[in-house]
């Protein structure tokens, strides 16, 4: 039997057997008949949720995976809610110790993990689920999450470290679990933002069996209790997730507060058991041609990311167009996000010399150069066709923390840039392009994915930097694989993107801490000067203090230039009539939980 047809099968009889177990209360509420199709721009890197970074394999995570905590699906600003957890934590001793007791009777979903057996969730795997984010094996771009807050926990990965196996048994004093359903977390000092860790979905339960199980194939079988399980998974192609039949009986319940818009959706949907849609296609298409073209045949239902094309059907106040009026809707908002072309600052790339790198005066002048010849208006108005704001702080707006006075002390302003390069040695040859001060050549190496939206960016870099008599070579590859180079500190140059993990601002001021240098730190930054704010900030609260600090961190990057900061997108979805009861979340991304599908026509299997 092949992978395919194993899957129908055992979510065919898992199905049976939840509802036998059910007994007297009723089977779970996902229709099979109600399918709901959307896309992803870019290619899927796995879901494990230690080992990954993106936000495609972040949003499947998100549908497979429960945290204990997690978003109230209406409230704005984002409110954390228990999820697994039966209330919010208990916090005593000064803010050092939370209590969480999680809900009984959660089950994972049925997998040849289990060997038939029905495996409940408990305590004991999040500790375990935990513990991982700090297994030195699992290389996660999220350690740090947890590095240098839970007692005991980093002195077991230097451990671990030292002689290559991490114990998952030893007892510390930072992870204490004294009955089945209660977990007790010890900090090593206060952290105001830790409820929104626990309400990560990357921070969400796996079970050890079935990491041990699938060991090294962990990425492409994710075991959870989430609302959905994968069935069908082609990768870098398509993605199909089955409502779990293993899934906790869970009725829609949030809270719209005064908005009218969120009051009509609460209407709708108060109550019905979720989730209410039985299976969710993901398909991957890089252009974004095609994804149009596939929500206008009606064979997507919710299309995401169409910025290159908002003028093809949205007006200039951010309306439908007239002959799309009738035919579909639209939900906008502004992404708490930031885009930025980030400077690899290490000295080497491997054994060869890195031009943009190190911290001496003529380093930094040739990225400052680079960023003050490049137009992020230019950005907006020609990629994004005005489908964005531009960013000068690196938290974003709608996020605690974000300053919306700030303005960059980097400007557009190439006959400048110019002189500072003729300034610090790089001189021109006859060919107009320069070289570097010692007199070898000075190429800029920019890498990019082979799509028609990244050309764009190549052709608009290549352009800013003929205007300063630079010479740019363009690298292509893989979304996945430039994740991996990136994390590797092998890229010289690159474009990227960071969505609100939680909505504060410590989740963007991290992207530039120096211990961060491969996990989330791409231009691989280390300045003491930087660091050390940094450390006082993640302690703070969000308030004038931490606001400080961030104006002083924001000032040092730009010192170093290490970014070029870019924009925060409108986001621009597009639903076709059927959806019901869809919002943007501005944290969460997998809303396929919380909303419903009016039909289910023919042949839409």
């Amino acid at each position: 039997m092949n992978r395919a047809r194993w899957r129908k099968l055992r979510f065919a009889v898992s199905s049976a057997i939840a509802c036998f177990f059910a007994l007297v209360a009723q089977c779970p509420a996902a229709d099979p008949q109600k399918v709901l199709r959307v896309t992803f721009q870019a290619a899927e890197t796995g879901f494990d949720p230690v080992k990954v970074s993106d936000y495609y394999s972040g949003t499947i995570i998100e549908a497979i995976f429960d945290p204990l905590l997690t978003y109230d699906y209406l409230a704005r600003p984002a409110r954390v809610v228990p999820n697994l957890a039966r209330t919010l934590p208990e916090v005593s001793e000064g803010g050092r110790v939370y209590t969480l007791r999680i809900r009984p009777g959660i089950y994972f979903a049925s997998d040849p993990a289990f060997k038939g057996r029905r495996r409940e969730l408990v305590a004991r795997d999040f500790d375990y689920s935990i513990r991982r984010f700090l297994d030195p094996r699992n290389r996660s771009p999220y350690v740090f999450l947890f590095e240098g807050k839970i007692a005991g926990l980093d002195a077991l990965a230097e451990r671990a470290k030292q002689d290559g196996r991490f114990d998952y048994d030893a007892p510390i004093p930072g992870l204490q679990v004294p009955d089945r359903y209660t977990l007790r977390i010890r900090l090593r000092e206060p952290d105001p933002n830790f409820p929104h860790l626990l309400a990560f979905p990357l921070a969400g339960a796996v079970a050890r069996e079935a990491i041990e199980f699938y060991g090294e194939e962990s990425m492409a079988h994710p075991v959870g209790t989430g609302p959905y399980m994968l069935t069908r998974y082609i990768r870098s192609s398509k993605m199909v997730l089955d409502a779990n039949p293993d899934f906790r009986q869970l009725p829609w319940n949030a809270d719209p507060g005064n908005d009218p818009v969120s009051r009509k959706i609460a209407a709708s949907m108060q109550g019905r058991m979720l989730p209410r849609i039985g299976r969710v296609e993901v398909s991957v298409m890089d252009e974004a041609q095609s994804r149009w073209l596939a929500f206008l045949r009606g064979e997507t239902d919710i299309e995401y990311q169409l910025s290159e094309l908002a003028p093809t059907f949205m007006r200039e106040d951010g309306s439908l167009r007239p002959e799309y009026a009738g035919r579909f809707r639209l939900d906008r908002s502004v992404d708490p996000e930031i885009t930025y072309t980030f400077f690899n600052v290490s000295e080497r790339i491997g054994n060869e010399p890195n031009p943009v790198g190190g911290y001496s005066r003529e380093k930094i002048a040739l990225r400052r150069a680079i960023a003050m010849a490049y137009k992020v208006e230019d950005q907006i108005r020609i990629i994004r066709n005005g489908q964005a704001v531009r960013a000068h702080f690196p938290v974003p707006p709608g996020v605690a923390g974000h300053d919306p006075a700030y303005r960059s002390s980097i400007p557009y302003d190439p006959s400048a840039a110019n002189a500072l390069l003729d300034r610090y040695g790089y001189r021109r040859g006859e060919d107009g392009y320069r070289s570097l001060p010692d007199g070898s050549p000075l190429v800029i190496r920019y890498s990019s994915t082979p799509t028609e939206r990244d050309r764009q960016f190549d052709e608009l870099f290549k352009r800013s930097l003929d205007s300063i008599g630079i010479r740019m070579a363009v690298h292509k590859d893989r979304f996945p694989e430039l994740i991996k180079l990136a994390n590797q500190c092998r890229l010289m140059m690159r474009g990227s993107a960071w969505i609100a993990d939680y909505p504060d601002g410590d989740n963007f001021m991290q992207l530039l801490y120096g211990p961060n240098t491969g996990q989330t730190n791409y231009s691989c930054y280390r300045s003491e000067a930087f660091d050390r704010r940094y450390e006082r900030a993640r302690l703070l609260p969000d308030g004038k203090e931490r606001d400080r600090l961030y104006r002083e961190m924001t000032r040092l990057l730009e010192v170093d230039t290490a970014w070029i900061l870019g924009d925060s997108r409108y986001r621009n979805v597009l639903l076709q009539p059927r959806v019901v009861g869809y919002r943007k979340h501005p944290v969460l991304h997998a809303e396929w939980l919380y909303i419903d599908l009016e039909d289910a026509p023919a042949g839409r299997r």
